[in-house]
């Protein structure tokens, strides 16, 4: 972790992103299970040669991004990215799944989402926008394989989503992950059933334009490209393009 070239304010955003990375990866994997509780921010701090600073910057993230929680006096135990946290989870099962669901939720990201493209253009660094890059080709690879590309599109925006720096888009995120994405199987991925059959690779093309803009960290384009991307979202849902 040698940053020394690297501003104060730089250095320490490296090094909490290199550490929420890093937990990440295990939670994720498996390494660290769920309900394990996290070593204390003294060892954390020791082991990984970081200041509180950092260490704490760091489970704020992590929390946000719903993979750990911090129980006051306690700790701070990792905990079930996928269940539902909020009372999105407790909408009527039998009214979930249909194209007027889906309609509700794009226009939900539609909100939100361009705005956190903007920000993702400004503020995201290099390791962050090779997490959105790793995205991207696993969305493609299920839309090639034929796979469900449900999951794999969320990860997408959310990945571009943490790249603001914002727990509040970020909570937004995983929680559309978390509580809708079981239940509502239109609210994100790439639909080829309804996508025109005149240009089956407009969505990706659309997905590769909101990423080229983020790596030239152009906010105006990254935000127009989102909003593009959701608008035509909404006409596929519709069955108008």
């Amino acid at each position: 972790m040698d940053h020394s070239s690297s501003p104060p304010g730089q250095r320490k955003k490296n090094l909490t992103q290199q550490l929420v990375a890093e937990f990440s990866r295990k939670i994720r994997e498996g390494e660290i299970q769920s309900g394990e509780k996290l070593p204390t921010e003294q060892v954390l701090t020791r082991e990984n040669g970081v200041s509180r600073t950092v260490v704490r910057e760091a489970m704020a993230r992590l929390q946000a991004e719903g993979l750990v929680e911090t129980r006051h006096g306690i700790g701070t135990f990792v905990v079930d990215a996928t269940a539902p946290r909020s009372a999105l989870a407790d909408a009527p099962p039998q009214a979930a799944g249909s194209p007027l669901d889906a309609t509700a939720i794009l226009e939900l990201r539609l909100s939100l989402e361009p705005e956190a493209a903007a920000l993702a253009a400004r503020r995201r660094s290099t390791e962050q926008l090779a997490n959105i890059e790793q995205a991207l080709s696993d969305l493609q690879n299920c839309a090639a394989r034929g796979a469900d590309t449900v999951k794999a599109d969320h990860e997408f925006h959310r990945s571009i989503a943490l790249c603001t720096d914002n727990s509040f888009f970020i909570d937004v995120m995983n929680q559309l992950g978390s509580s809708i994405l079981p239940r509502v199987g239109v609210g994100f991925g790439n639909l080829p059933v309804a996508a025109d059959s005149g240009d089956p690779g407009a969505q990706t093309r659309e997905q590769e334009q909101i990423y080229s803009a983020i790596a030239l960290q152009d906010p105006e384009a990254a935000r127009a490209a989102m909003r593009l991307h959701l608008r035509n979202g909404l006409l596929r849902v519709s069955g108008k393009h």
